[in-house]
């Protein structure tokens, strides 16, 4: 189970290495539709993205990634070791704040076809470099910290 938790963070990781090179990409004054294309080639690339997902759709999978964490591995770590509840809820927190930094994504990536000067690809690029930073602490944070007993399981939660 952790090498699964592993492969999915590991995708993430991937996708965000991507994602850290649109930023810079965007910074240095590409157009739009370089930043369109080079989502449009990491749908072909990765496996997270192999059903031709776009850059939101990574968002909402990042979304649901979290969501099914928070509401059945979360409560199973709770119970199987009282001793992470603290680690829970800052990881809980974690969520909320991802959830709050993939917003701003979404609604920095609707501003892209402002006219230049509308600070719209300042707030994309800030808003993608402050999500992968936040979410790669928050990654290996979790695989830190709850990787012995989630080693202890057999199977997913609810599964």
């Amino acid at each position: 189970m952790v090498a699964e938790l592993r492969w999915i963070h590991d995708m993430i990781r991937h996708d965000l290495g991507v994602v850290r090179q649109m930023a810079a990409d965007a910074e240095a004054g590409s157009p739009p539709s370089a930043i369109r294309g080079a989502i449009g080639a990491l749908a072909t690339r990765s496996p997270v993205w192999q059903l031709k997902s776009g850059c939101l759709r990574h968002c909402r999978f990042v979304h649901l990634h979290h969501s099914l964490e928070s509401a059945a591995l979360f409560p199973e770590l709770r119970r199987a070791n009282p001793g992470l509840n603290q680690v829970v809820d800052k990881l809980e927190a974690d969520h909320a704040r991802v959830a709050q930094l993939l917003a701003e994504v979404e609604t920095a990536v609707g501003g892209l076809d402002q006219p230049t000067g509308s600070g719209s690809r300042e707030r994309l690029v800030d808003a993608l470099h402050t999500l992968s930073n936040e979410l790669l602490a928050h990654l290996a944070y979790e695989e830190e910290q709850i990787s012995a007993t989630l080693s202890t399981f057999t199977h997913w939660p609810g599964w």
